[in-house]
């Protein structure tokens, strides 16, 4: 039996929509590891589906760069690419530090008290030493930030191509590599944003995006059967 996180199917949601959501919240959540192998079969019987739902999934996946569909050899999950994870980077640290200058000029109220409870729950979850969730608040935060300043539809465009980089993150939480220092960094946005301090929240968020180009260097060496192979040129 696959040792994943179980799914609820969501009411109205069809078939392949379910397969997809559950693959990938598996996927981004490591518990289907890069490079492992999927077998449609598999899926088919541990959802209780048909194949062809799975067959879908499968396909979309691999359209946004989780799964590599090699015929006549198989599925696997995608290795991390070091490139998509600089990409995704880039575009997140352009759009974000754009979207907390808006922050700090005029948020609302009641967003910022929804900042300040994800911060407040991040510091229970280092106590409980409970990392997964502690990186589920660090998305929500980003998230909610966006939302504050009314470019959630922002936000879903970094997702859509956050796929390695989110990766790399939740592995470098998981492994509880400088919490302490992730937590302190949201601490100081959601004082930058309180306090309307432009300069500090444009420091702060270009630190902490930044923060993945170190954490990556020791990922590779510790978890280098994870990432796909650099070509030296």
């Amino acid at each position: 039996m696959m040792d994943v996180y179980r799914v609820e199917r969501l009411p109205q949601e069809s078939t392949r929509e379910y397969v997809y959501r559950f693959l990938k919240i598996n996927i981004m959540n490591l518990k289907l590891l890069p490079g492992s192998a999927l077998s449609e079969k598999e899926i088919a019987v541990l959802l209780n589906v048909s194949r062809t739902p799975v067959r879908e999934a499968f396909i979309q996946l691999s359209q946004e760069y989780l799964l590599d569909i090699m015929p006549q050899k198989g599925t696997y999950v995608s290795l991390i690419e070091v490139e998509n994870v600089e990409e995704a980077r880039f575009l997140r640290e352009t759009l974000e530090k754009a979207v907390i200058a808006l922050a700090c000029t005029d948020f609302p109220r009641e967003k910022l008290f929804e900042l300040q409870s994800y911060v407040t729950l991040q510091e229970l979850c280092l106590q409980e030493k409970n990392y997964v969730k502690f990186y589920e608040l660090d998305e929500s935060l980003h998230s909610a930030i966006f939302a504050g300043c009314r470019k959630g539809r922002v936000w879903s465009v970094i997702q859509q191509m956050n796929t390695h980089y989110n990766r790399v993150r939740l592995l470098n939480v998981t492994s509880g590599h400088d919490l302490i220092l992730l937590l302190q960094q949201h601490q100081d946005l959601v004082r930058a944003i309180r306090e309307k301090d432009v300069v500090l929240g444009s420091r702060t968020i270009e630190l902490h995006l930044n923060k993945v180009k170190i954490d990556i260097k020791e990922l590779m060496s510790d978890y280098s059967h994870y990432f796909k192979p650099t070509v030296k040129m």
